[in-house]
């Protein structure tokens, strides 16, 4: 079916499309129960997740919602965004002169004020004096992506080094040993956490005799991830409210 619509910012290009659409095909497209077309349902869900809309809310020019709902829900289940973020990144750092896997990464993390569909999710963090949702996150020192989990923001960021540590190991194979991480992240508990799957927190300082803004070392590549496991996340926990 041709395309007839005016395209959105948020719409898929040629060039990503073609990279994409070997991790996205769970069947073949002109299969007979496929009703929508594959690129359409994937920009979508772009769409959901690039302007935070509710599934309801999906405009009348493309598929409609349930459609890419249940098509997000088929390559959730199949894997298909952790595979292409793992080949992406290791692409990338072959392309940048290093290793496939890392031996080092970066643990952050960031609060999102809420929205009314955050829902349960939502929490207050004291420290940032927001109310809503919580990333904790871990990137390559490229800052390729290699973990992001969602919690409320009232989670302690020490608490989820544990989690985020083996998340990195299963997405590395086990290759990093070293992680970056801030004051935040300081203490015995987070430091034993890490140990437990092979990796040693390192603390960056601040300067001792600091004056005026001074930026860490890295920690500011946190913010340029890859969308696409963020966008996995969010889904996943959008999808149980509908």
């Amino acid at each position: 079916m041709p395309n007839r619509r005016k395209p959105y910012p948020s719409d898929v290009s040629d060039d990503e499309w073609f990279l994409v659409v070997p991790y996205l095909t769970l069947m073949r497209e002109d299969a007979a129960q496929r009703e929508h077309s594959l690129r359409e349902l994937f920009n979508g869900l772009r769409y959901l997740v690039r302007y935070g809309i509710a599934w309801r809310a999906m405009p009348n020019d493309l598929p409609p919602w349930f459609a890419v709902y249940q098509q997000a829900q088929r390559w959730l289940a199949a894997g298909c965004f952790e595979s292409l973020a793992h080949d992406l990144r290791a692409v990338l750092r072959l392309a940048a002169g290093r290793t496939e896997e890392p031996s080092a990464a970066i643990i952050d993390s960031r609060t999102l004020r809420s929205t009314p569909e955050s829902g349960s999710r939502a929490g207050y963090d004291g420290a940032k004096r927001k109310r809503g949702s919580k990333l904790h996150l871990a990137v390559d020192t490229l800052g390729h992506l290699l973990a992001l989990h969602v919690t409320p923001a009232n989670v302690d960021d020490r608490a989820e080094v544990g989690r985020l540590a083996d998340a990195i190991q299963e997405a590395t194979g086990e290759s990093v040993t070293l992680a970056y991480v801030d004051q935040g992240y300081t203490g015995r508990a987070p430091a034993e956490a890490a140990k437990e799957q092979g990796i040693t927190l390192e603390v960056v300082k601040l300067p001792e005799a600091k004056r005026g803004f001074v930026l860490l070392p890295s920690i500011a590549s946190i913010a340029k991830i890859a969308p696409l496991r963020a966008c996995q996340e969010i889904v996943e926990s959008g999808c149980a409210r509908g």
